[in-house]
């Protein structure tokens, strides 16, 4: 019997209970981006230390994400009896391999305790497998590709995200804090191209930025801490783009990169947080 394909993408869900109150003379962040990135690296240097190395020194596009930490707050604390969600993605099969080693039987494994932070918490679930709140997941870049390229039924001429967390842009030394199409693809197909097998062609970019339109948007600011006091300002929401010059084999392609999101991220800092995002069911159309 031939084993299941090792996967190249996995978003990972842990469901995480504080373990002790906050410290009064130590203030905890208000944005918990970093503190996961950290927890990410530690977890990777107790399985593979090389590969942790790797994942902090090489510079350019990371093979994976955070999420800051989800859940109810009390004056921007965690309150003992609530539960709280973090998820880690991987864009390659060595990573995924890793995190998934972890959340079976090494350090994020349920009963395990973590420290996010200064704080401790105790790690109650790790989920990888699909379930009704469409965040885990684990396939491969040709699994993902093939749903969509071999499809029996054309793609919708439109597609909407969830940003779930702000998202933003650096663009000619600023940032731009507005999912423009040309944007969003271009982070997406760059990401894919960097550490899919089989690369997806330049030209998609040129579509998205023609092609596709804004028709429909729920956005609001949002600011994240960033490094010596700064701040960066990105979007979070939901946004629909439509193709204004339909074409079958283009919108496919749109179409598996709106699922890629899930495990990639969009655009500036996905490493420390932001751009958390995954592909939605299109809304009816506008009257």
């Amino acid at each position: 019997m031939n084993e299941p394909p090792t996967p190249e993408l996995l978003s990972l869900v842990l469901t995480l209970r504080p373990l002790a109150a906050p410290q009064p003379d130590r203030p905890l962040p208000k944005w918990w981006g970093r503190a996961a990135h950290t927890l990410l690296l530690a977890t990777v240097s107790a399985g593979d230390p090389a590969l942790a190395a790797r994942l902090h020194d090489e510079d350019g596009l990371k093979p994976f994400t955070t999420s800051t930490l989800m859940g109810r707050f009390q004056r921007g604390q965690p309150l003992p009896d609530q539960t709280y969600r973090l998820r880690f993605t991987a864009l390659t099969a060595e990573l995924s391999a890793t995190l998934l080693a972890a959340a079976h039987s090494g350090p994020l494994a349920p009963g395990a305790r973590v420290e996010l932070d200064y704080l401790s918490f105790e790690i109650l679930a790790a989920a990888s497998a699909e379930d009704s709140t469409g965040w885990p997941g684990a396939t491969t870049y040709q699994d993902l590709g093939a749903r969509r390229l071999l499809a029996g039924s054309a793609p919708e001429r439109r597609i909407t995200f969830s940003f779930t967390s702000p998202v933003a842009f650096k663009s000619k030394d600023r940032t731009m804090p507005l999912p423009l199409p040309d944007l969003v693809f271009s982070s997406l197909l760059q990401k894919w191209n960097a550490f899919a097998p089989l690369a997806l062609p330049a030209e998609l970019r040129r579509y998205a930025n023609e092609c596709l339109a804004i028709s429909r948007f729920h956005l609001r600011s949002h600011g994240v801490g960033a490094k010596d006091d700064g701040l960066r300002v990105g979007a979070a929401g939901e946004i629909t783009y439509t193709t204004l010059n339909y074409d079958r084999y283009w919108m496919s392609l749109i179409h598996a990169l709106g699922e890629f999101a899930r495990f990639a991220g969009v655009g500036a800092a996905v490493s420390q947080g932001m751009g958390q995002a995954r592909r939605l069911p299109t809304p009816g159309r506008e009257d």
